[in-house]
């Protein structure tokens, strides 16, 4: 019998046990390889997907989520009219910018514009800036309708 759930919810993710590098491996050498050139889009769109997974009704809950999942610390900065701003950072990000594999965050880019247009009930969409010297990535979401 199969344990799938339509969504999940974010009170769960304190039962997943999980390891980092195991997650590196698969996000930065498995998945690429397998998803060819067309990698840095599927991820995004997997992160999309991703969000829908779970019941998000607030920035709090985009937080936590990327927290509980060892992604770093997601913090919104700025809100304009068509836009939000939000920076990620923790050590974790630090260690993957400094570490020996190439680190990028489609995934978490795609993510976060699902999460927000959840929120908002607003179609969005995300772009990333990596920040290498202060290994700090900044997203902007912004809407697209």
């Amino acid at each position: 019998m199969s344990k799938q759930l339509t969504t999940i919810p974010i009170s769960q993710l304190e039962e997943l046990q999980t390891s980092g590098a195991g997650f590196d491996i698969l996000r930065y050498l498995a998945l690429p390889d397998l998803l060819g050139n067309e990698a840095p889009t599927l991820l995004y769109f997997m992160g999309k997907n991703l969000a829908r997974k779970f019941e998000i009704n607030s920035i709090d809950d985009i937080t936590y989520i990327f927290e509980m999942l060892g992604i770093g610390k997601m913090e919104l900065v700025k809100e304009k009219k068509q836009e939000k701003i939000f920076h990620l950072l923790s050590d974790s990000v630090v260690l993957r910018l400094k570490g020996p594999l190439e680190a990028d965050f489609r995934l978490e880019a795609g993510f976060l514009a699902e999460a927000v247009q959840m929120i908002d009930g607003i179609e969005c969409e995300c772009k990333e800036e990596i920040n290498r010297r202060i290994h700090q990535i900044q997203f902007t979401v912004f809407y697209t309708n």
